[in-house]
């Protein structure tokens, strides 16, 4: 199990964790306040709010498992 679905995407079975682009879409809010004058320190710390779940299907197969319904149902993309 990874964070990030680049793993995923190349052959891992299953990722869960927060989706890059919205990771760098906060970043590049942080950086636009900093640049106008913002002080770092007065900044909030964020977490991430929305996360991916991504199953490779394909490695589930060549390991010899079977993804509940349940599971793949609540998956955000299914890797076949």
């Amino acid at each position: 199990m990874y964070e990030t679905r680049d793993w995923t995407d190349v052959g891992g079975l299953i990722s869960y964790g927060a989706g890059d682009s919205e990771l760098y879409r906060r970043a590049a809010h942080f950086v636009d306040k900093i640049l106008r004058g913002a002080k770092p320190a007065d900044l909030p710390v964020e977490q991430p709010t929305k996360f991916e779940l991504v199953i490779n299907l394909k490695t589930a197969k060549a390991l010899g498992l079977t993804i509940p319904q349940s599971v793949l149902l609540r998956a955000d993309e299914i890797i076949q």
